[in-house]
């Protein structure tokens, strides 16, 4: 489900929702993998299990932290998976492709 925004009657922005949302531009510094394919699934616990997509580096698979299935909003089944991402405090998330290739270089 999609995020609803509601403005006061005499908001200048209740035509045009984009104008009212403040805009960002990413200058964060993450690690990601394309994730590959799904091994196995804890669902009591939120965890994944993973294969990332790039074989060459070496790492065979990645166990999520518990809890991360809940910010995973792909489909297990899907030939696309998105990437595992984790910030530099530690937390990791989930991105979609598109949104993550998009907004991220790699360095």
């Amino acid at each position: 489900m999609s995020e609803v925004f509601i403005h006061a009657d005499d908001s200048p922005h209740h035509a045009k929702l984009e104008d009212a949302i403040p805009r960002y531009q990413s200058h964060k510094v993450v690690g990601a993998l394309k994730i590959g394919a799904v091994i196995e699934v804890e669902i009591d616990e939120g965890i994944v299990t993973f294969e990332p997509e790039d074989k060459s580096l070496g790492i065979e698979r990645v166990m999520t932290r518990p809890g991360w299935l809940d910010r995973f909003e792909g489909d297990i089944g899907a030939d696309d998976l998105g990437y595992w991402v984790q910030y530099e405090d530690g937390f990791s998330s989930w991105s979609p492709t598109d949104a993550f290739e998009s907004g991220y270089s790699r360095i």
